[in-house]
């Protein structure tokens, strides 16, 4: 079982991480320099952290991601997805399955 988008975004907060977007679809995140986004469709969480892309290498020495990509329209800070529609930006998702989990991810990602 993994974190639904609510608890994901909940651990983002607590590790410093402020909301700045929101959609019907997402919400995205800004610490320092990262953004990521919190897949608000993920109902069973599998696929509720994204990263932007140019992370993949470094975040599969953490974390397996959940898909190859994620596309959507409201992924504005991450480049646009090659294979999608003119507007569809790309990330890489991932799904955790506890707090301490992600919260290691994150430590290792972004600090």
């Amino acid at each position: 079982m993994y974190l639904r988008p609510d608890e994901v975004a909940r651990v983002l907060e607590n590790a410093g991480f402020e909301r700045d977007y929101i959609t019907r679809q997402c919400y995205g995140y800004r610490k320092g320099h990262h953004y990521v986004y919190v897949n608000r469709e993920a109902k069973m969480g599998r696929t509720a952290l994204v990263v932007h892309p140019s992370l993949r290498d470094k975040s599969s020495l953490f974390a397996a991601p959940a898909d190859p990509v994620r596309s959507s329209d409201s992924y504005r800070a991450f480049p646009a997805d090659p294979e999608g529609t003119p507007d569809s930006h790309y990330g890489i998702p991932h799904g955790f399955s506890s707090r301490a989990s992600l919260n290691h991810y994150l430590k290792k990602m972004f600090n």
